[in-house]
């Protein structure tokens, strides 16, 4: 397992999120960044791709907007949930992504 891969008990879901491809129920995929970030553009790319191809319902957060995730992701984002578990940080890995949406 390459070092950029989240180890160990996945994470708690961000606060606050909801929506998503039905508005009664949340995305199935968050991602977590911040404007400005080269990462958070990249993996925003792969996750746009992929929740498109497969019609899953996604939302982006902005850890600037909330000191909670601020303080817990400011060194891991962009951070990506999946059904509101971590799933990964730093960098997207889309055949990763896809098989965890299967």
């Amino acid at each position: 397992m390459s070092s950029d891969q989240p180890t160990g008990p996945s994470s708690e879901p961000p606060p606050g999120v909801s929506g998503g491809a039905d508005p009664s129920s949340p995305p199935r995929v968050v991602l977590l960044g911040r404007p400005g970030c080269h990462l958070c553009d990249e993996a925003r790319a792969v996750v746009a791709r992929v929740a498109g191809e497969l019609g899953v319902g996604w939302q982006e957060q902005s850890v600037d907007d909330d000191p909670e995730l601020l303080c817990r992701y400011a060194e891991q984002i962009p951070v990506t949930f999946v059904d509101g578990r971590r799933h990964d940080f730093w960098r997207v890995d889309e055949a990763r992504l896809r098989a965890a949406l299967s």
